[in-house]
């Protein structure tokens, strides 16, 4: 945990978040590895076809399948737009304590940004973000030797966390945005289907919002199941019902 006056920053494993969160459901009801190809109407219900095969037969679809979600492109939205940046990023485990203070520390330079933020005692997460004309190549050696020529110029100790980075933990991603007219002007539901997280608002991460954003979009799913399943009249007026259903 960072922190600076009233302000904190706190790392957050997202294998232990999500686990925390699988804990809180019952046995089963998530399918891990499970990737949509397609959805087709049958009825009110909706099946959803896997890649193994499997065909899902919902009462409520909510699209969380990501940036590139079949279930948005199905409502009607257009790819995200590429923003001509990409992101690097890695994490490292050290043998014995890194003896990094708990700081987060950006480094700036021309086209790129980086940064570095200890887990613990032994675990340092890293990334670069940098401007691409094209997509950069899906290759961790190249990755790794890329970022490496982007931060020369930073003290020894903080490129040795790139090095110490095993090819494994290192990933790339192409940075993707949705427009904010596209969900003022678009549909983000179709009866008994909608979208939330990335699959309806797509953002880079320059501001730290996509995963607080998404929670915020699974407490509002939330309420609004809850009135549907309960019958509850909302007595909200007829603006007020479109704002929410354009997602203001």
């Amino acid at each position: 945990m960072m922190c600076s006056g009233d302000h904190e920053v706190r790392c957050v494993n997202r294998k232990l978040l999500l686990e925390a969160l699988a804990k809180e459901l019952p046995s089963g009801t998530i399918r891990f590895s499970s990737k949509v190809v397609s959805i087709e109407e049958s009825g009110f219900y909706k099946l959803v076809h896997l890649a193994d095969g499997t065909i899902l037969k919902t009462k409520v679809l909510i699209g969380c399948d990501g940036v590139n979600s079949v279930v948005s492109k199905w409502l009607g939205f257009k790819a995200p737009a590429f923003t001509g940046r990409a992101a690097i990023r890695g994490c490292v485990n050290f043998k014995s304590s890194h003896g990094f203070e708990p700081k987060f520390l950006l480094f700036f330079g021309k086209g790129f940004r980086s940064g570095f933020l200890p887990y613990d005692d032994n675990r340092v997460n890293w990334f670069l973000t940098s401007s691409q004309e094209k997509e950069i190549e899906d290759d961790p050696a190249k990755m790794k030797q890329f970022v490496l020529s982007k931060i020369e110029n930073v003290p020894d100790e903080i490129k040795a966390i790139v090095e110490n980075t095993e090819l494994d933990f290192i990933i790339s991603s192409p940075l993707r945005y949705r427009h904010p007219w596209e969900l003022l002007w678009g549909n983000i539901s179709k009866g008994n289907v909608c979208v939330a997280g990335d699959a309806l608002h797509p953002m880079t991460p320059d501001i730290g919002q996509g995963g607080c954003a998404a929670l915020e979009d699974g407490v509002v799913l939330a309420r609004c199941l809850a009135g549907a399943l309960l019958k509850e009249q909302s007595g909200e007026t007829k603006e007020k019902g479109d704002k929410r259903k354009r997602g203001i």
